[in-house]
């Protein structure tokens, strides 16, 4: 249980938390406790739509302080196809962002049949769902560059054209992904939208991930928690980051303007080595470091370069990233600093 200003969040099987909605669109987000999720709610609540979520059993709450009031949040499971089923019907959405997913490629090797139930059996539970009851509903599904795998130089950057080299079962699972949810549109008429989303950072970050693990270990070296070495798997990966808010204004401007079957790569255009991160982090930091490889962080196979290209999002949305990646670093890692200070509450640290 989590408690903001005195009112919990509780859970029973069919039972969903009613709050306050706005006056908006009615909106359903799939992963709505993790970092995309958590901050998509936010820009759908302060633009007065009526926000619903659907959460795992146990799910860390803590990124909802923000929506509190406003949210409306279910207990589901993706590979439950009942309770899926019972979220649409109960949020009966206008919209749907479907962001749920296991997104830890590591994970996907040493799981890969839980991570394609979750990601490709779990949507079509959703889109079966959705396609009985709510089937008006405009369905952006949250794509990822991972689908690209392997990209020669010649072919940067990347365009919505460029075909799939999976290098993963994590990107395989994406790439089945994008194809189920199109294939809803031209058999049913369902109105998806793709959106394939470059590398994106920021505050509530899951320290699984390299940026936030270095960030993590930065600010419990700061705090002195820890020894003043730094942890770091493969530094030559060249990566194109946005900010997480960016990148989920994104998202919901894709609803607004997208037109249904189309994919679109969200991304800043700008590749930069993951050592330039560890660069910034180590202006930032308050105690000096050293650098060491751990190979438990490298995977068995890893994408080299990913820079996209996401000139026709551009044009088709007039999105643009606003938020400098210096700035992003910064905003992490102080995020990190104020969990290292004061311990997040019982459910543990959400993805």
């Amino acid at each position: 249980m989590w408690r903001a200003t005195g009112a919990p969040f509780t859970f029973s099987a069919a039972a969903c938390i009613y709050a306050l909605g706005g006056m908006g669109m009615r909106v359903l987000i799939t992963g709505v406790t993790g970092m995309a999720g958590s901050h998509l709610a936010e820009i759908l609540c302060t633009q007065g739509h009526e926000v619903w979520g659907g959460a795992r059993w146990r799910s860390d709450l803590s990124n909802l302080r923000a929506v509190f009031r406003c949210l409306h949040l279910c207990h589901y499971d993706l590979r439950d196809a009942a309770s899926v089923r019972a979220l649409v019907t109960a949020s009966h959405p206008e919209a749907v962002f479907h962001l749920a997913a296991q997104s830890y490629v590591p994970a996907s090797w040493t799981a890969p049949a839980e991570t394609m139930e979750t990601n490709v059996v779990g949507e079509v539970h959703l889109m079966e769902a959705i396609r009985e009851l709510a089937p008006l509903a405009t369905v952006q599904i949250a794509g990822s560059s991972e689908a690209y795998g392997r990209v020669e130089p010649e072919e940067l950057p990347i365009t919505e054209r460029q075909p799939f080299r999976p290098l993963s079962p994590y990107g395989v699972s994406k790439v089945a992904q994008e194809l189920l949810g199109l294939q809803y549109h031209h058999a049913y008429g369902l109105r998806v939208i793709v959106t394939r989303a470059f590398n994106h950072e920021g505050p509530r970050r899951s320290a699984l991930f390299a940026p936030s693990a270095f960030a993590r270990q930065v600010a419990e070296m700061e705090a002195g928690l820890r020894p003043a070495v730094l942890h770091v798997g493969n530094l030559d990966a060249v990566r194109d980051w946005t900010d997480v808010r960016d990148v989920v204004r994104g998202y919901a401007l894709a609803v607004i303007h997208g037109r249904p079957g189309e994919v679109y790569n969200i991304a800043s255009g700008v590749g930069r080595r993951i050592s330039e991160l560890v660069d910034i982090l180590r202006l930032e930091a308050l105690v000096p470091f050293t650098v060491e490889v751990d190979p438990q962080r490298l995977r068995p196979a890893d994408v080299p370069r990913l820079v996209g290209d996401a000139s026709a999002f551009r044009a088709a949305t007039g999105w643009a990233p606003q938020i400098d990646f210096h700035q992003t670093v910064v905003d992490l890692l102080d995020w990190w600093r104020e969990r290292v200070h004061s311990p997040a509450e019982p459910g543990g640290i959400g993805a």
